[in-house]
């Protein structure tokens, strides 16, 4: 199968798009995701090769035999997944755990575009009437300047759905995507996650859940003007208590405060749902617990107050990703937007395979936290559900 995706990126005038991310069990490629196309420069056609480590992304445009041997490189790299777009079709490469390759293929032609530093392509242009509607842009199509963070967020959280979007099309099967955001609020994620999937002719249908009456009625008025009313609802009530039925293929939650993102996750992976992302905020929980007895030799981690509250974030989605794993996810955690716009912007990203858990996992699990001494409200919330999970692997 490489040698075919390999003749497919190497083909400068087939090739549209190559994406490699993920990572195989057990191990690590250099990169956390790498991406490759073929652009037009004065001198002639180059292979464009951006790959993106944690903090930034590094860009090279190659010829001949280095072009050749970066793919070649990449290739060779423990991916756990590879999208290649050609002007014929799609080709998806994904490695399981048991190192089996599936491979989803479809003949769709995709147009090729090979204009080199090319600007950003925006989800949703700012004219847009639900970007008005939700108070984001005024009534010229401008980016009210109060709004810009919370537009790039939005506009890159939508971003980050679209590896995954696919997942919870094959679990919706012939029916609507059923799309729940906990802790909506004023539901600009609602708003613009539904626009993007109506634009991606994918139907749908969404719920937006938050604890105010007021973000309810603001909502419902917006679905209404935008003659959404029909396929978009909104209901008052706590995360975990609100009535979603039937259970959703796809959950969001965008910066629900503290313990509130465990509910999110807890209630997806009670409803097993195929995709779930979720962007934490504040994370009180763990630093309260943190506030105790530090392990040896890790005092200075969090003898300060703010490397403490670092800390506790770091620690806190750790462990959500960890619990997320042991309930048969697969999980990314990734940086969703710049710290320019929000310094919340952590992005957990998980597509459920029903997978057991791993009992190296969950002696991973146990270990940390023992060691700092601290219960993870996503294991409070799963309850008897996870220690399930944890004594059966444990056989």
């Amino acid at each position: 199968m490489l040698d075919q995706l390999r003749a497919d990126i190497l083909d400068t005038q087939g090739l549209v798009r190559a994406v490699a991310a993920g990572r195989r069990r057990g191990a690590r490629p250099e990169f956390r995701r790498a991406e490759l196309r073929w652009v037009d420069l004065r001198d002639g056609r180059r292979l464009q090769v951006v790959t993106y480590d944690g903090q930034q992304a590094f860009t090279r445009v190659l010829l001949g035999a280095a072009a050749t041997a970066a793919v070649d490189e990449l290739l060779a790299q423990p991916y756990g997944n590879w999208h290649v777009e050609t002007v014929r079709g799609t080709t998806q490469v994904r490695v399981t755990k048991s190192g089996e390759a599936q491979v989803h293929s479809d003949d769709v032609a995709k147009p090729a575009d090979r204009a080199h530093d090319r600007t950003k392509k925006r989800l949703l242009d700012p004219a847009d009437p639900v970007l008005q509607a939700v108070g984001i842009s005024d009534g010229s199509g401008r980016i009210k300047p109060t709004r810009r963070d919370k537009y790039h967020q939005v506009e890159e959280f939508v971003r980050a759905l679209d590896p995954v979007v696919d997942t919870a099309l094959r679990a919706a099967a012939d029916q609507p995507v059923r799309v729940a955001d906990l802790g909506c609020g004023n539901a600009y994620l609602s708003f613009a996650a539904y626009r993007w999937l109506e634009r991606r002719d994918v139907g749908a249908s969404l719920v937006g859940v938050d604890v105010k009456a007021q973000a309810r009625d603001r909502n419902t008025k917006i679905a209404e003007v935008l003659g959404w009313a029909g396929r978009m609802r909104f209901v008052e009530g706590t995360i975990s208590a609100a009535a979603v039925e039937p259970a959703p293929h796809l959950v969001l939650a965008l910066h629900a405060c503290d313990t509130a993102t465990d509910d999110a996750l807890a209630r997806a992976v009670e409803w097993e749902s195929p995709v779930v992302l979720a962007a934490p905020c504040c994370h009180h929980d763990v630093q309260r617990q943190l506030a105790g007895v530090t392990p040896a030799p890790y005092g200075p981690l969090t003898r300060h107050g703010i490397l403490r509250e670092r800390f506790a974030d770091v620690l806190t989605d750790a462990l959500r990703a960890a619990i997320l794993r042991l309930m048969g996810y697969r999980v990314e955690v990734v940086e969703f937007v710049a710290s320019a716009h929000t310094p919340r912007n952590t992005l957990l990203r998980a597509v459920r395979t029903g997978a057991a858990a791993d009992p190296a996992l969950v002696r991973e699990y146990r270990d940390l936290i023992e060691s700092w001494g601290v219960r993870p409200a996503l294991a409070t919330r799963l309850g008897d559900q996870l220690d399930h999970v944890l004594d059966r692997a444990n056989g």
